[in-house]
């Protein structure tokens, strides 16, 4: 009996050495985490006062607790902060790990180190995530130009500014107050302008300030004028300044450059008139030049975006966590990966930063939460049980050689 009860803490104590070793053969591996052995004592079924027969293992504990980061600078190097693990696919298979050192393939799907798919939410036309989860795919192609359509200029108008009753006229700068350009982009991408020009009229009546005309003169992007410079709208204005009409018009424009004609709508709600000096608050414009791809931002809560050399980025998913109901019921598996069981449940899949998910930490990566110290005691400790139970082995031995002799 005591030969078996020796030989359960030989097994046992090599159990705990293997796992000590793992640990610390995994110390500097991203997004490992650390196990235990835990173990239980073994006694006869149905006695009393019975002298144990020995331990047996009863499983490996994993300590799932959140490891150090450091910082990679590389944008395409996540870590977790909190609860969630990254969901990866390969071969048509979900595992989860918590190693967010990734990369984008020549055929442009985020991947982890051993070439599993990286998942996320996909992303509809208005930029919306799908609901749908699939493996992550980002664009390296170049983005193509955009033409205006929408300009917004939010603008200060001076009060003082004289009254203007000479006809219009872009060339005579007596027959404006101000003015003013923003860019317009046409389907080639070309930086046009329009130029804007604010023309102080006489006022209607002593209870609301003037009125105000503006009109617009398109130039090309080399400077040239496109047609003729006409009017645009009549900026209306109550007793506090504040804009009460003409706030929107629309100028259609040909650019005869080979773009196709532009039909672009200004807004210039915001504008106000008073005892100020003229300025320009704010311009707004939804139109832009081409763009070759220049990298990935991912933010806090997993929104994946590809930048562009315009100053463009577009949204292409957003990533997925999982969490699970009982973290100890998965299954390690190789490259830093664990699978679902029937004993963890299956995986939660949500969003970083929404349910228990934690949130996203780009540039960084999540490091082992082995800690040498510790793993380098129970090695100890597994070592001199090894040998202490190796010992009793012996001893049985020799005490069963004698008993033969007899």
């Amino acid at each position: 009996m005591a030969l078996n009860t020796a030989l359960s803490g030989l097994l046992g104590a090599q159990a705990g050495i293997n796992v000590a070793a793992n640990n610390l053969a995994n110390a500097s591996t991203t997004g490992f985490k650390s196990g235990s052995a835990i173990f239980s004592d073994l006694y006869p079924n149905g006695s009393s006062n019975a002298a144990g027969q020995g331990v047996t293992q009863q499983f490996i504990q994993q300590d799932y607790s959140q490891g150090n980061l450091q910082t990679t600078g590389n944008p395409l190097d996540l870590a977790v902060q909190g609860t969630g693990m990254f969901v990866v696919q390969k071969n048509g298979q979900n595992s989860y790990t918590r190693d967010g050192a990734f990369q984008v393939s020549p055929s442009g799907q985020l991947q982890n180190g051993a070439g599993s798919s990286v998942l996320g939410y996909g992303i509809n036309a208005a930029g919306q995530s799908n609901g749908i989860v699939g493996p992550v795919t980002i664009s390296t192609s170049a983005q193509p130009a955009n033409a205006s359509s929408k300009i917004s200029l939010n603008s200060a108008l001076n009060s003082a500014d004289p009254v203007i009753t000479a006809p219009f006229s872009s060339s005579n700068s007596s027959t404006y107050d101000e003015s003013t350009s923003v860019v317009a982009y046409d389907s080639l991408g070309n930086a046009n302008h329009v130029q804007l020009y604010f023309q102080k009229q006489a006022a209607s009546g002593a209870s609301k300030p003037n009125d105000w005309l503006v009109y617009a003169q398109p130039q090309n992007a080399n400077g040239s004028s496109v047609g003729s410079a006409t009017k645009l709208t009549t900026l209306t204005f109550n007793s506090s300044g504040g804009l009460t009409g003409g706030s929107k018009a629309t100028r259609n424009v040909k650019w005869n450059n080979g773009a196709a004609s532009s039909n672009i709508a200004f807004n210039f709600s915001g504008t106000t008139v008073g005892a100020q000096n003229f300025a320009i608050n704010s311009v707004t414009n939804n139109g832009y030049a081409p763009g070759a791809y220049t990298g990935t931002q991912i933010s806090k809560t997993g929104q994946v975006q590809a930048t562009y050399s315009n100053g463009q980025s577009k949204t292409v998913s957003n990533l997925a966590l999982a969490s699970f109901i009982n973290e100890q019921g998965l299954i390690p598996v190789s490259t830093n990966l664990y699978q679902a069981s029937q004993t963890s449940g299956q995986p939660i899949i949500n969003n970083p930063g929404s349910g228990v998910n934690g949130t996203i930490v780009a540039g960084s990566l999540e490091e082992s939460n082995t800690s040498t110290s510790s793993e380098l005691v129970n090695l100890l400790k597994y070592q001199e049980a090894y040998q202490a139970n190796t010992s009793v082995l012996q001893t049985s031995q020799q005490d069963t050689a004698k008993l033969l002799q007899l």
